[in-house]
This record gives C-alpha cells, structure tokens and sequence, in this order.
C-alpha cells in the first residue's frame, strides 16, 4: 500500500478498514469524531450506501492489500433497504469460509449494527476489534492485489 501507510502513528495497532452506511452508521461514526472520542488513528472509514454491494472477493482482496482487519459498521435489521443485513450477514459467512480456506483467523473481521447517535458504543466495538485482532494469529503471506 502507498499513501495510508503513513496516516497511523502507532505502530503497533492494526490497519483496520472500517466499511459504514450512509443511513445509519457513518452517522455514528462521524459523531464519534465530531465527539472528539480517541481511538487509533490505523483506521479507514469508506462510507457506501451498504456493505452488502461488496462480494466475498472484496474483502479478500483488503486483507491481500495489507489490512488486519475489517469491520463492518451496518445499520443491521434497521436497514432502509430491505433483506440486505440478511444477505450481508449471509455473505460475511461466506467471507469467513473463504478466510479460513486461506488461513485468515475469522477473527479478522466483525459485523456489527451501528446506529446513527452510537458513538460510544462504536468506539468501546471498535477498541475491542482491535484488541481481538491484535491477538489473532498472524495472517499468512497473501499474494497481493495489483
């Protein structure tokens, strides 16, 4: 990876992509901030309409790009499109299958619902993900995506 490599300042916590939805959780999310709330500066908010538009190969292809995790920050059953928590759960299931195929710890990644006014409650989720990841076993060697 070039360019984020050099947001974090700590070296020791762990890259973690954090995927929000534009209905719900980014606006947690961005009261976490507005808050001014501290967690570790290793982290990558992408904000999308819903993490279920994203296929198994995408969240693969994050760990090939050097993530240590990837935490995704839904509006779970609260969603305004409905059946996407299913599917997305359904699909980080199928995330998970895929990870251990290749010896990713499914600790890796974590689904969570997040409402618009959970700040407090991201940040406690979010310290505890970067603790469990800390703590996983090391992720091997994956071909990285060009």
């Amino acid at each position: 990876m070039t360019g984020c490599d050099t947001i974090s300042t700590d070296k020791d916590s762990p890259k973690i992509l954090i995927l929000t939805t534009t209905a719900c959780s980014y606006p947690g999310v961005d009261n976490a901030g507005q808050k001014h709330l501290e967690y570790p500066a290793s982290t990558y908010v992408v904000n999308v309409l819903d993490p279920v538009i994203f296929p198994v190969s995408f969240y693969i292809d994050a760990f090939k790009m050097g993530y240590d995790g990837i935490y995704i920050a839904s509006c779970g059953t609260d969603s305004p499109y409905k059946g996407t928590f299913e599917k997305l759960s359904k699909r980080i299931g199928d995330t998970v299958a895929e990870m251990k195929k290749i010896g990713i710890h499914y600790s890796r990644i974590k689904l969570s619902a997040i409402c618009t006014v959970c700040a407090d409650h991201f940040v406690h989720e979010l310290k505890t993900f970067m603790e469990e990841v800390k703590n996983a076993p090391k992720t091997p060697e994956l071909e990285a995506v060009s």
